[in-house]
């Protein structure tokens, strides 16, 4: 019984964490980009690294959202939040926690883990597919 509960729910859930963390990433985009939500943090200078940042995360985290080239895109994004730890955390210090890159360190791993695993049942992926 719970091994076909797991089975059964596993890609839904999948689906679920894919969605959910994509629309808080895609918050990111918005406050950097639209200025919603409100933020201390200035709008950043058109083609900027903020910038591009920022598009990636709006637009990335839209389109893994809907299940739209999940895996090229969660790769990307993956690599995103890498070189944001890098460049803007790990400089201030070895800790995450002091650093304040635990969120991009689990938003590295988790799209990572979406690039290799897909969007799950509840895609636009999936739609396509089951269409062709």
């Amino acid at each position: 019984m719970a091994d076909r509960l797991q089975t059964e729910w596993a890609p839904r859930i999948l689906s679920i964490v894919r969605i959910v963390a994509a629309l808080i990433f895609m918050a990111h985009g918005t406050a950097k980009l639209l200025g919603f939500p409100a933020t201390e943090m200035p709008t950043p200078e058109f083609m900027s690294l903020s910038w591009i940042g920022g598009m990636l995360e709006l637009v990335g985290g839209a389109l893994l959202a809907i299940g739209l080239f999940t895996r090229p895109v969660a790769f990307i994004l993956s690599g995103e939040m890498a070189v944001a730890y890098w460049m803007f955390h790990a400089p201030n210090s070895v800790f995450p926690l002091v650093n304040h890159g635990d969120a991009a360190i689990l938003y590295c791993f988790l799209f990572l883990y979406i690039a290799f695993a897909g969007g799950g049942p509840w895609s636009v992926d999936e739609m396509l597919r089951r269409k062709a």
